[in-house]
């Protein structure tokens, strides 16, 4: 069963976190030809669902850009010191097991599944789903939908997701086998055990 979140301080809305366009079954896109696109279209982010659906997302803006960067600064410091695993921003893309490709705004996989791939592989969209995922959610975000990409991370191998909803000070947090824990305005948040010793400060993301 999926986990689900019930939360009754605020709506949530079913629109998508993106421009989605249906290109079945006039047309499949693949990584290579969403690669291709996205090299033409380098001021849009575009993901890729399991069912072939086109997602459009323009760039992060302002505060959601320097929330995005707080965020990939404050693990690139943990990266740096724990050499356990790489980190990836907002542009690294992922083709998870179900076929859909995707973009966290922030992520990091093990060194030993980086090491598995070949050099073709890793100047492509990466063959694998991130150990640890972070989505950050913008003013025009509908929370469903993202909460929706979270489980499919879980359901696709993701050991550790976490949600954030900045607007309304909250934190989810994804578990494979667990029910999402809802955190309510917490000042900071521990990655343990996936990542060990890297604890995440909120004061520098509300």
């Amino acid at each position: 069963m999926k986990p689900k979140i019930h939360d009754k301080s605020a709506p949530v809305h079913d629109e998508p976190f993106g421009v989605v366009v249906r290109l079945r079954p006039v047309l499949e896109l693949g990584p290579d030809q969403l690669l291709e696109l996205s090299s033409l279209n380098r001021d849009l982010r575009l993901e890729l669902t399991s069912e072939g659906e086109l997602i459009i997302m323009t760039p992060a803006r302002g505060w959601s850009s320097k929330r995005n960067f707080n965020l990939a600064g404050q693990l690139w410091a943990w990266v740096r010191q724990d050499g356990t695993g790489t980190a990836f921003d907002s542009s690294g893309s992922f083709v998870l097991p179900n076929g859909a490709i995707r973009s966290p705004d922030v992520s990091w996989v093990e060194n030993s599944r980086l090491e598995a791939l070949s050099t073709e592989e890793r100047e492509k969209y990466l063959p694998l789903c991130p150990d640890f995922v972070i989505e950050l959610r913008s003013p025009t975000d509908g929370l469903r939908a993202l909460q929706e990409k979270m489980t499919e991370y879980l359901e696709n191998g993701t050991k550790l997701g976490w949600l954030l909803d900045p607007g309304r000070k909250r934190v989810y947090v994804y578990r494979p086998g667990e029910p999402v824990q809802e955190l309510k305005d917490p000042r900071t948040i521990s990655g343990e055990p996936v990542l060990p010793g890297f604890v995440l400060d909120l004061g520098e993301v509300w």
